[in-house]
C-alpha cells in the first residue's frame, strides 16, 4: 500500500526544534506551542516564529480595525538554523524552499499598494516568499515556486513595507535580512536596547515591529 510520509513522520518521527530549545521538556507542549494558529499546510522544518504571537483573538481584533490580512506558505527547510560561515557573504549559498502565494493574497497585495496601503510582513518567511515572488515576476503573482533567496545589506525590497519579527542568532541569515531591512547600526542599537532591557530572544522571545 502506499505510504503516507507525513503520517508515518507523526507517527514516528520527533519534532524539529531549534537547539536552544531543551528537548526534554514534554513534546506535547512543544507541538502546541511551536506552532501558528493559522497553519494549515505540513512540510516545514520549523515554525514561522513571528506568527507565535498571534492568537485567533488577536487576529480577529486585528481584522476588526480595518486591517486585511492574508496569508503565504513557506516551508521552512533545515539552512534555516545554519550560520553564515564564509568571510564574504556574498559567498555565502542559502538552501531552497518551496512557497505558494495564492490568488486571494497577490491581488489584495496589489490593491493594498495600489491603494497606498503597507504591507507588513509577519516574519522573515513571508517577507522571503513575498520578495522572491516580486524578484522573480516584478509584482507578487499567485505561484508554487521555490527560492534560495538571499536578503542581506544592499538589497532593495520591492513587496514589504514593513516587518514583524522576532530577535534573532548572531551571525545568522535572519538577522542579515533585518538588517537589511533597516540598517546595520540602526539594528545594532535595538539589540543593544533589547539585551539591556532583558527582553526575550529566539523562537519564544519578544518581537519588534519595523517599519520602513
Amino acid at each position: 500500500p502506499a505510504l503516507d510520509l507525513i503520517a508515518y513522520l507523526g507517527e514516528h518521527g520527533e519534532l524539529p526544534l531549534p537547539p536552544y530549545i531543551r528537548k526534554e521538556e514534554a513534546a506535547t507542549l512543544h507541538s502546541e506551542r511551536y506552532q501558528t494558529v493559522f497553519a494549515k499546510e505540513p512540510g516545514a522544518i520549523a515554525a514561522p516564529t513571528a506568527g507565535l504571537h498571534f492568537t485567533r483573538e488577536l487576529l480577529s481584533k486585528i481584522e476588526a480595525a480595518g486591517v486585511k490580512t492574508a496569508t503565504v506558505t513557506l516551508h521552512v527547510g533545515m539552512g534555516t538554523f545554519l550560520p553564515v560561515r564564509t568571510d564574504n557573504i556574498v559567498e555565502h549559498k542559502m538552501h531552497t524552499e518551496w512557497y505558494e502565494i495564492s490568488e486571494e493574497t497577490a491581488e489584495l497585495h496589489k490593491a493594498t499598494r495600489e491603494s497606498g496601503g503597507r504591507v507588513i510582513a509577519i516574519g522573515t518567511t513571508s517577507m522571503r516568499a513575498l520578495e522572491s515572488s516580486a524578484q522573480r515576476n516584478g509584482v507578487v503573482t499567485s505561484e508554487q515556486a521555490e527560492t534560495d533567496i538571499f536578503i542581506f545589506p544592499g538589497y532593495e525590497f520591492l513587496a514589504v513595507d514593513g516587518l514583524l519579527t522576532n530577535f534573532h542568532l548572531p551571525k545568522s541569515t535572519l538577522l542579515m535580512l533585518v538588517s537589511a531591512f533597516c540598517g546595520r547600526e540602526r539594528i545594532l542599537e535595538a539589540y543593544k536596547v533589547a539585551v539591556e532591557e532583558g527582553y526575550r530572544f529566539f523562537s519564544y522571545g519578544d518581537a519588534m515591529l519595523i517599519l520602513d
